[in-house]
């Protein structure tokens, strides 16, 4: 598997920055996950959008699904010029009902309702989902191949499942909203970045990426209050691809 960030921010991005997006490819076969803010343009640079073989959404708030509905006008006139055969299929929670509703738009996509503690084949990737903790449903997704293992977190707070579902991952591709000073608010709906390299290691996971991360916080802090609690972590940075077995 390559996994290529296409953005890592939330819920809003920086100047030239954008908001959740994340290409996963593995034997020709191109999975986008996640759609936000910035990502349709990012895409491009790495492949055509109407080549993506399926698209599938930890939740549906706006800093992940915004440029679905911007590539929705692009796969309609890729389907109308031949360039596409069929829609593309999106996989998505089914809550909250109104969200879940706009997805569908003429041709474009195919959209299929998701819920938590699912399996799922899609391309050469088995698919898991977890619910996490956030304000509205959001999943978390353990991806495999026959020889490698990423997981991704989603939104959410820490739950106690987490670390169970991310165990002995390649790659854990894990939210990291806030900085320790944050989380003595009592902030609710996201991770710290010493909670997501705290459930890094208790996982066991091989490598940590941070990811989500505000644009109002020092990313190297965030990287300092990781590495406390799991010196392999780093941020995931976006335009760059990774193996996820290495």
């Amino acid at each position: 598997m390559k996994l290529t960030i296409l953005g890592c921010y939330g819920p809003y991005p920086p100047a030239g920055g954008c908001c959740s997006g994340y290409l996963l490819r593995k034997e020709g076969y191109s999975l986008l996950i996640d759609c936000g803010n910035g990502v349709l343009s990012r895409l491009q640079e790495h492949m055509s959008y109407y080549y993506l073989n399926a698209v599938i959404l930890s939740h549906l708030h706006a800093d992940h699904v915004s440029d679905i509905m911007i590539m929705r006008y692009g796969l309609e006139m890729a389907y109308e010029r031949g360039l596409r055969s069929e829609p593309l299929p999106l996989y998505a929670p089914a809550e909250p009902g109104p969200e879940f509703e706009r997805l569908p738009y003429k041709n474009a996509y195919d959209v299929i309702p998701l819920g938590t503690d699912q399996e799922l084949q899609i391309g050469p990737f088995n698919i898991q989902t977890r619910l996490g903790v956030h304000s509205i449903p959001s999943l978390a997704y353990r991806i495999q191949s026959s020889s490698e293992t990423m997981v991704y977190s989603g939104d959410t707070e820490y739950h106690n499942s987490l670390a169970e579902f991310a165990a002995d991952a390649d790659l854990f591709l894990c939210e990291s909203s806030f900085q320790d000073a944050d989380m003595q608010r009592n902030l609710p709906n996201h991770l710290s970045a010493a909670q997501a390299a705290e459930v890094a290691s208790e996982a066991r996971v091989k490598r940590l990426l941070l990811t989500h991360r505000h644009p109002a916080r020092d990313p190297e802090i965030l990287l300092t209050e990781a590495k406390k609690h799991f010196p392999g972590a780093d941020l995931a940075r976006e335009g760059k691809t990774y193996s996820v077995l290495v």
